[in-house]
């Protein structure tokens, strides 16, 4: 069933973001500097370098989807995840090979990108097509909390660690633990999505077909597209930022490692909690209410957000900050992906919606938490992230006032 599925997924964006968690002891391992800064600026760069290969991935794969089937294309990309998460945790340190191992991490960085770039459609389309048309945004909703699982954990798994571990320990060898930890759960996600049922039913297209299908595409969907980039590219600036706290509390605010780990904390389980509620309610009144209300709160949270935090560097208003700004931040990205997905043909749907969304994944992810420790370095102004994520949520609105409706319970019968 989907949740399955959903927890497959979820281990994929545990290996991704847990790289992001543990930057700032990365970037010493592999590109060590005199100046701190320069290391974390080094190896978040190489993070984006992951992103790279998302569209490439998507473009792939995500076809390959719509032709294939769904299952035999969510293993592969499981495969291609559990290869280079195992070789990037194992990579030996600059001091131990020099130069090549920032040349292995890239490498394996560029494996993570290609298979999560192709992850994203075929699990999403496998979704729609699974579940019942009326409880769509629920069970999308569980996908995307499913993922937060892995913010969850990985923010678990970062304040065990920093509370068994020195810092001397978490740099030597404590976040190749935390890699490790998902590496091990690839076995077992291989075996779950072997049992999947496949849910497209013509299965076995042709490769002449599958390119009729993205004529198709771009023939009657090109609205659907530009506005759901739009959306995607919002939203994903506002995720990559909200990831970003933890590298923002420990080296901008200098908080210890203990509480900048709870951020990622306090950051899965209110994604979890907002993303699944998000689901129900858009599932009831629709998508596009359920997006663009809080989406709108949120533009108007993120500086005055950014500024407590700033002014007075304490523990509870960065974690009641974040708690707001995350909940709006979930609720509001449910309702995309549900009406992007459902307002696309079965025929193209895994291709359509991998490229989109690993097109602004990849322009946006890649670069948001390098663009905003830049911005903090050459500014030295805290709230650098809160206008570049302000700007961004800025087009998200105005790009989900344009996008037309397209859930179950707001549609005449039979255009579901």
């Amino acid at each position: 069933m989907s949740p399955r599925c959903s927890w497959a997924t979820d281990s994929s964006f545990y290996d991704f973001l847990t790289f992001s968690y543990f930057s700032a002891y990365i970037g010493r391992t592999f590109f060590p500097s005199d100046d701190p800064m320069t290391s974390l600026l080094a190896s978040l760069a190489t993070f984006g370098v992951g992103f790279l290969t998302r569209p490439l991935g998507a473009i792939v794969i995500g076809p390959m989807a719509d032709r294939i089937g769904r299952k035999p294309t969510m293993i592969f990309t499981f495969v291609l995840m559990g290869f280079a998460i195992t070789g990037l945790s194992l990579t030996p340190s600059y001091a131990s090979i020099g130069v090549a191992a920032p040349v292995l991490v890239i490498m394996f960085r560029l494996v993570q990108g290609f298979a999560l770039g192709g992850e994203v459609g075929p699990s999403t389309a496998y979704m729609v097509e699974l579940v019942p048309p009326e409880r769509r945004g629920f069970f999308l909703g569980m996908q995307y909390a499913t993922q937060d699982g892995a913010t969850l954990l990985a923010g678990l798994v970062g304040v065990v660690l920093a509370s068994l571990l020195n810092d001397a320990q978490l740099q030597a060898w404590g976040w190749r633990v935390a890699l490790l930890i998902g590496a091990s759960i690839v076995p077992f996600g291989l075996w779950l999505r072997r049992t999947l049922p496949e849910t497209l039913s013509n299965a076995g297209n042709t490769k002449s077909e599958a390119v009729v299908a993205s004529r198709v595409l771009y023939r009657g969907y090109g609205v659907v597209i530009v506005l759901g980039l739009l959306m995607f590219a919002a939203g994903t600036v506002g995720s990559y930022t909200i990831n970003y706290m933890t590298t923002y509390a420990l080296t901008t605010l200098k908080f210890s490692a203990a509480i900048a780990f709870g951020v990622t904390i306090i950051n899965g389980a209110f994604s979890i909690l907002s993303e699944v509620t998000s689901g129900f309610l858009c599932d009831r009144f629709g998508r596009k209410l359920v997006m663009l209300i809080p989406a709108a709160l949120l533009v108007l949270s993120i500086l005055p957000g950014f500024w407590l935090i700033a002014q007075y560097h304490n523990l509870w208003v960065l974690y009641g900050t974040e708690i707001v700004m995350v909940t709006f931040a979930g609720i509001a990205q449910v309702p995309v992906i549900a009406g992007v997905t459902e307002s696309l043909p079965a025929s193209i749907r895994s291709g359509a919606v991998a490229t989109v969304y690993a097109v602004a994944i990849s322009l946006f992810g890649g670069t948001t938490q390098f663009v905003v420790t830049a911005l903090i370095k050459w500014t030295h102004d805290p709230l650098a992230p809160a206008y570049y994520w302000s700007a961004a949520a800025v087009v998200g609105v105005i790009a989900m006032a344009l996008f037309k409706e397209s859930a179950p319970v707001k549609l005449a019968p039979g255009k579901s």
